[in-house]
């Protein structure tokens, strides 16, 4: 059996269809399908039925994929072995983090990793949405949200938690909400939604409650929206660590203590694909914003 053949099944299997795999493997589709009808031919059976959108496996063809997968992922580690031999670390990845969490927090790590592993190229990408990662080749993402996708593998490395917050100036000249319905009254400023509507999800030990808020002013940019708050131009709904350093320091007061809001979920998670190899580099990552975001929040 043709080692090149069954690599190709593998990464036919982790992309979806001919055509994922096509534009993954930067081939045409006819050569996919012709070294998978190789492979067919070579096995005497049929490993996968195809569809216009999906690949569905035969049961050899789940056998065989099973095996690949390893046989593939032992080539790899040789290779990245054999490569880095007397080299040090070295390798790209590709990182995809939340814009206020990443931009406000993480940039400082990633550049104390750069220092440290000066070998690894890193392509850092601040986004909010949840991609098809094998569509966007990214190899490692940092969300916030409810409950991770089912087809990807989550790591939860700690929660999020939201303020209601403002300038000492704004909460000299106007009443800060002392409950929910106060909340839906004042100039909101917060993240990005879709629509003019904000629905909040509000908890107080056994209660919960859902309100309609209705932002003022919205942004994806978490260091505008602090800005925002600090020229007092309304009363602000953000992640706690936005606006932290200027608590401490007396220039923000917060507000509705008792209750813990979630605007897009309040849990963070590291994802990644299920199948795809993880090289050295990649895993030094992993394992370097596992360690500093669970440090960060103790």
């Amino acid at each position: 059996m043709d080692s090149n053949a069954l690599a190709l099944f593998v990464d036919i299997v982790d992309a979806g269809n001919l055509s994922a795999a096509a534009r993954h493997l930067k081939v045409t589709r006819a050569n996919i399908s012709y070294h998978l009808n190789q492979l067919e031919k070579s096995v005497g059976l049929q490993l996968m039925r195809r569809t216009t959108r999906r690949v569905a496996l035969t049961e050899a063809g789940e056998a065989l994929y099973r095996h690949g997968r390893v046989i593939r992922d032992e080539v790899l580690a040789a290779r990245e072995s054999a490569s880095t031999m007397g080299q040090g670390l070295h390798g790209s990845v590709r990182l995809s983090l939340p814009t206020g969490f990443g931009h406000m927090v993480m940039s400082g790590w990633l550049i104390d990793f750069k220092r440290q592993y000066p070998g690894i190229a890193l392509e850092v990408l601040f986004d909010n949405r949840v991609d098809d990662l094998l569509r966007e080749e990214i190899d490692v993402v940092v969300r916030v949200m409810t409950e991770p996708p089912s087809h990807m593998v989550a790591t939860e490395l700690t929660s999020v938690r939201y303020t209601v917050c403002a300038s000492s100036d704004y909460a000299h000249q106007h009443a800060m909400p002392t409950d929910l319905d106060a909340l839906a009254q004042v100039p909101l400023i917060t993240s990005a939604v879709s629509g003019r509507e904000l629905r909040v999800s509000a908890y107080q030990h056994e209660l919960r409650r859902e309100v309609t808020l209705h932002p003022t002013l919205a942004s994806e940019n978490f260091q505008f929206l602090r800005e925002a708050i600090l020229a007092g131009l309304g009363v602000g709904l953000v992640p706690d660590y936005v606006v932290a350093d200027d608590v401490a320091q007396g220039l923000v007061v917060t507000a509705l203590h008792d209750w813990r809001l979630s605007i897009f979920g309040t849990r963070m998670f590291l994802l990644r694909m299920p199948n795809r190899y993880q090289t050295l580099a990649a895993r030094t990552l992993i394992d370097f914003i596992t360690h500093k975001v669970r440090a960060w929040a103790e």
